[in-house]
């Protein structure tokens, strides 16, 4: 998988979700098989680029090439600024969003909003990849709604206007995240453009990404709500791919190491007050399905220190351990 100059170690992507793939996630992606992981969304307005929150998504100290950012807006001179400010703070790869579907975004006619309109994705894409001299990739969705899928004409602007790799996720902006993902409209895009094309949507188990490779004919495929809480889904994946059979569930002690080195960065990254709080979300999903965790999810969000929420962690995965010496979902150890 090539994207630009950069020769991704596998075709296996991390999606940008906002308030998930921060620094801490992508990097922990990365040492568990992902190829590439790409940062939460960093807005264009030039306003916000001395916020906390901005300069924080910009931070990506430590981070194994290549670095991706996101950026949002929908004024073709703000993005090309934005990208150019990403760059100089690090970012190897910029992509621009058109798949957001939330409100908030699209009701300033950004993210998959701006499908809508495809002279001004062409005047967005031709300003920002005239604006840096680094790769430039785009996401999209299949269109705005059911009856109007222009994901493959949004493909020849963008393979016409110089963008390097483009991400689909399978449903229009009006499906939101509910349904299912269809991947039709992103095999009709691959058999009509010549960049690498990215499937996303619903990619939960190693056979489906198998599923959806073979069924696109896409690239690679590009992960999101399915690595939360389970980061090593990737490497999974990846021997499923080699070699057509399952890795063993990951052993209890493993992962209990995993996490709490993640909330250690979370803690070094956000400050533990911060950390602390976004930590909750991440703990929520390592331990959603194991045996006990309703009780202990509750209990986790009443906990105001660090050493209380790290203690709370330890405990609870030295009693899985007492069960299993791998992680062991409820409806397997019913069976």
């Amino acid at each position: 998988m090539q994207i630009g100059r950069y020769k991704l170690k596998n075709n296996l992507i991390v999606a940008p979700m906002a308030g998930v793939t921060d620094r801490p996630f992508r990097m922990l992606c990365k040492r568990m098989g992902a190829g590439m992981a790409v940062s939460e969304m960093v807005a264009s307005n030039s306003l916000l680029y001395g916020s906390e929150k901005t300069m924080r998504r910009a931070n990506h100290e430590g981070e194994v090439d290549p670095i991706s950012v996101q950026i949002v807006g929908a004024d073709p001179k703000m993005l090309a600024q934005a990208a150019r400010y990403n760059v100089d703070h690090g970012a190897q790869i910029i992509d621009i969003n058109m798949g957001c579907p939330a409100k908030k975004i699209c009701n300033v006619m950004a993210g998959s909003a701006l499908m809508q309109n495809e002279k001004l994705v062409s005047e967005i894409l031709e300003a920002v990849v005239g604006s840096v001299d680094v790769p430039v990739t785009l996401k999209i969705r299949t269109g705005w709604d059911k009856t109007n899928r222009n994901a493959v004409n949004i493909a020849r602007i963008a393979e016409s206007s110089g963008i390097q790799a483009l991400a689909i996720h399978g449903r229009t902006r009006a499906c939101a995240y509910t349904g299912d993902a269809e991947y039709d409209t992103i095999r009709a895009v691959k058999a009509e453009v010549h960049i690498p094309v990215i499937a996303n949507g619903d990619i939960t188990t190693p056979e489906k990404a198998r599923f959806v490779l073979q069924h696109t004919g896409a690239d690679a495929v590009m992960i999101g709500r399915a690595a939360q809480g389970r980061p090593w889904l990737f490497r999974e994946i990846e021997h499923f791919l080699q070699t057509g059979t399952h890795q063993l569930s990951p052993q209890v002690g493993e992962i209990q190491a995993v996490l709490i080195g993640h909330l250690d960065e979370l803690y070094d990254f956000y400050g533990e007050h911060t950390g602390l709080r976004v930590a909750r979300k991440h703990i929520s999903w390592y331990t959603k399905g194991l045996p006990g965790s309703a009780v202990f999810r509750h209990r986790m969000n009443q906990l105001e220190s660090v050493d209380e929420q790290m203690g709370a962690v330890t405990d609870f995965f030295e009693e899985q351990k007492i069960s299993s010496e791998r992680l062991l979902y409820e409806g397997e150890l019913a069976a």
